[in-house]
């Protein structure tokens, strides 16, 4: 195996530290499914709204997620699927039976 400088493996480390939080991993996986307004999203999870807007702030800076205004309210989804890929394989890995 060649050297590699670990410069372009950054963003990806970027990811996985946006992704360590439960929370957001939750929001990325019913954002998988279908478009979200922040109640809904609050409805879904069971969070207080002011914590779900964090994590959504979390997840647009880092670029995951993208809110669009419609009339007085703003939709979230995902950016692409992605994330999404990436989410739903490690809650399936996670959900795996077996030695750790």
């Amino acid at each position: 195996m060649s050297k590699q400088p670990l410069d372009r493996y950054e963003q990806v480390g970027g990811l996985f530290r946006v992704l360590a939080s439960p929370v957001r991993v939750a929001i990325v996986d019913l954002l998988a499914e279908r478009e979200y307004l922040v109640h809904q999203l609050v409805e879904a999870t069971g969070l207080a709204q002011p914590l779900v807007s964090q994590h959504l702030r979390v997840l647009r800076d880092a670029r995951l997620v993208r809110g669009a205004r419609r009339g007085r309210v703003i939709v979230y989804a995902l950016r692409d699927a992605h994330v999404a890929h990436i989410v739903r394989d490690a809650i399936a890995h996670t959900a795996e039976d077996g030695p750790a």
